[in-house]
């Protein structure tokens, strides 16, 4: 019995040299794929959370700078993390929060290069918004109304749509085209939700141009 036994361990055995002769490296090709993949993927997290944390303290920086309304320092650090971690949500973030303290600090360029490099660059599409519709304020404040409307004709997320209408309607009416900028806010108005607080200010700005969007008064006899 115990022969027989060592005759069939020896033909198992065989059978699997014969098996590990034929698919052996493709096994041994297919672990090193697995575990290679998994050290990459742990590898690639751990350079994700290391670059968000390196970022994470140059937005720190920038807001430190733009506190101490220091903008030589504001644009120091938004050049660096621009240029080592331009693909992190912190570098759109502090070029957005950059382009403000610039602006305030009277260096438009400064705040107009900051906003276009977040409209260009960034892959969150509310922070593309947000750069355009801030960059179409800052031409609107220098009175470069072709760029400002140039820079709202690109596609924006449904939920800025309106914002992006009303923008337009202020630019119009800084060109003195009332009836234009009267369309854009009604499109506006259109788009914003009733409990949206923004559409009270286009409410405001349709009123001054003598159309009223506030609705009508319940009659007794109607509410009865």
């Amino acid at each position: 019995m115990a022969k027989h036994l060592d005759l069939e361990e020896q033909e198992q055995l065989d059978q699997l040299k014969h098996f590990w002769a034929q698919y052996g490296n493709l096994i041994t090709w297919l672990l090193i794929a697995v575990l290679g993949g998994f050290a990459a993927w742990n590898g690639w997290n751990y350079w994700q959370r290391t670059q968000a944390t390196k970022a994470a303290a140059l937005f720190d920086e920038i807001e430190r700078a733009s506190g101490a309304k220091d903008a030589e320092k504001i644009e120091r650090a938004l050049a660096d993390m621009k240029d080592r971690f331009g693909g992190t949500s912190y570098a759109a973030q502090g070029a957005l929060l950059a382009a403000r303290s610039l602006f305030e600090a009277g260096k438009p360029d400064g705040a107009k290069a900051a906003l276009a490099w977040v409209a260009e660059k960034s892959s969150d599409e509310s922070l593309q918004a947000v750069a355009r519709l801030r960059l179409a304020g800052v031409h609107l404040e220098a009175k470069a109304f072709d760029e400002a409307l140039k820079v709202l004709e690109a596609p924006m997320p449904k939920a800025y749509e309106p914002l992006a209408a009303d923008r337009r309607g202020d630019v119009l009416m800084a060109q003195g085209k009332g009836d234009d900028a009267k369309a854009q806010y009604q499109k506006a108005w259109d788009g914003l939700s009733n409990r949206n607080e923004y559409r009270q200010l286009v409410q405001v700005k349709l009123a001054a141009l003598g159309v009223d969007v506030s609705p009508a008064p319940v009659s007794t006899e109607a509410a009865r």
